[in-house]
């Protein structure tokens, strides 16, 4: 089977600067792959690439085994990607009910009036947010407003949903409470989910794999606990650290 998303040497420059250096990457049917990398690494530049906003200067991206961009060539455009995407300040849109919200992208979908119906109100009862599809983002919490924008996105039923950064304004305990209810609701409906963090512990948390991003470059890809505290990256050293530390701290 074909990878949901596929990445082979992209490369992208700015002036002379390799902003990703002859990155390759995958995300399979159904996985849930956390990229964990600090700021300035090239995370979000690999979202908006993967979305079609950007071009790479070379390298090839696919969708389940279409060819979507080739070096500085478009042949999908973002629209017709099925890609939803859930960034960090949410985008909810203020006027419109929670209802109203997920509705906005079905009815761009051609979907029925039943059939948006009838998903919004599973997706609103998956989330924990059921009964409150008439309120408006301003009376929800914070907690509640993540929840609406995981709901907007999965409600679309897309090839893969991308996040970027998406917990990191939230207080550590409400961020692990969702962290939890992301993890069991992506697996439950079985979405391929690429999740974008710059945190250790919310990679290992949500990732059914991670991927260490730093300075354009896969420095890693699997499960965190294997990585070597003695390899020669800083920033790898610096995630074995961070999580010898967590794991030490009472719980």
């Amino acid at each position: 089977m074909s990878a949901i998303i596929a990445l082979e040497d992209v490369t992208l420059r700015y002036e002379s600067t390799a902003i990703l250096d002859n990155l390759s990457l995958d995300v399979q049917p159904g996985e849930v792959l956390a990229l964990l990398g600090p700021s300035g690494s090239g995370k979000s530049t690999l979202l908006r690439l993967i979305m079609g906003f950007m071009t790479p200067d070379q390298g090839v991206i696919r969708l389940r085994g279409q060819t979507v961009s080739k070096g500085r060539a478009v042949l999908t455009p973002p629209q017709e990607r099925n890609l939803a995407v859930v960034f960090q300040d949410l985008a909810l849109w203020p006027h419109l009910t929670v209802a109203a919200n997920l509705a906005f992208g079905l009815r761009s979908k051609g979907v029925s009036r039943d059939e948006e119906r009838r998903r919004t109100i599973r997706i609103l009862d998956r989330v924990g947010l059921a009964g409150m599809a008439e309120r408006y983002p301003g009376q929800l919490s914070g907690g509640e407003q993540q929840r609406v924008a995981i709901a907007r996105a999965l409600v679309l039923e897309p090839e893969a949903v991308l996040l970027d950064e998406p917990l990191a304004n939230l207080d550590v305990r409400l961020r692990d409470d969702l962290l939890e209810l992301f993890s069991t609701l992506f697996h439950e409906v079985g979405a391929t989910v690429l999740y974008v963090t710059h945190d250790p512990w919310e990679a290992m948390g949500i990732g059914d794999r991670v991927a260490v991003l730093d300075q354009g470059k896969i420095l890693f890809a699997g499960k965190l606990d294997s990585l070597d505290p003695e390899d020669e990256s800083p920033f790898i050293q610096s995630i074995c650290h961070h999580l010898r530390r967590q794991q030490a701290e009472p719980q």
